[in-house]
């Protein structure tokens, strides 16, 4: 069995992680830690704290003593606010607190495209706007080239855990660009484990979903690959066979 470690700030969509492991299929266990969210805003000082080291330290004891083999701070906005070498300096924080493999989600997000071989994206948002730029930076500065930004303007993860599908779809719908080789979608706060399909399927190109691509840079870091079509073309990209 192969347990995955995540610290997750809050509670909104952390229902996604059961729902994930589900659709993985296999010797597979997801081990979510609620992190203290400190005060629920999308706003940078607000962002900053929330993934300050001491908040992240304090939930790796749980997470080792589940037996996890990496752990990646579920988050996207609280990992990209403090820029590209500020999300560095978290993640190397985090692996020392821990003793085990880390990664974040705004991380999660560039090694994705990576895999995909996509360069041209499209963010689709809920954050502001100014928190939406700020992570179009953060992919600009992983080599991206960004192509459009749609912000929502919604401050609170509480609000955005409320999003049924149709309106993840518009969102996604809205946010897209038609030069967009994959579309982005960067709030682990939004339901989306149950909705990759039908998001690729309305926009016809791959769709990166925070909480999908955190579990799968879990894996990546286990090196594990799973092949899962349920959860998009991001699972579904076959290792290159050696002969």
């Amino acid at each position: 069995m192969t347990a995955l470690g995540f610290l997750y700030p809050g509670h909104s969509a952390e229902d996604d992680y059961p729902r994930i492991e589900q659709l993985l299929g296999s010797d597979i266990r997801l081990q979510v830690v609620h992190t203290d969210i400190g005060e629920d805003a999308h706003r940078v000082d607000a962002l900053v704290e929330m993934g300050s080291p001491d908040r992240l330290a304090a939930g790796v004891g749980e997470l080792r003593l589940a037996g996890a083999e990496a752990v990646v701070w579920a988050c996207t906005s609280g990992s990209f606010v403090h820029g590209w070498q500020g999300a560095h300096d978290q993640v190397r924080a985090l692996a020392t607190a821990a003793g085990l493999p880390a990664s974040s989600t705004s991380f999660a997000f560039t090694h994705a495209l990576r895999e995909l071989g996509a360069r041209r994206v499209a963010v689709a948002a809920t954050y502001p706007e100014d928190i939406a730029a700020l992570f179009a930076a953060f992919l600009r500065d992983a080599g991206a080239e960004v192509l459009s930004v749609r912000g929502s303007g919604i401050v609170t993860a509480a609000e955005v855990g409320t999003w049924g599908e149709e309106q993840v779809l518009a969102l996604a719908r809205e946010g897209d660009h038609p030069e967009a080789e994959v579309v982005l979608l960067p709030d682990t706060a939004l339901h989306t484990a149950s909705h990759v399909p039908a998001l690729e399927k309305e926009l016809g190109k791959p769709v990166l979903t925070a909480n999908q691509v955190t579990v799968w840079e879990a894996l990546r870091l286990t090196d594990r690959r799973v092949n899962a079509p349920e959860l998009g073309a991001l699972f579904t990209k076959e290792p290159i066979v050696q002969v």
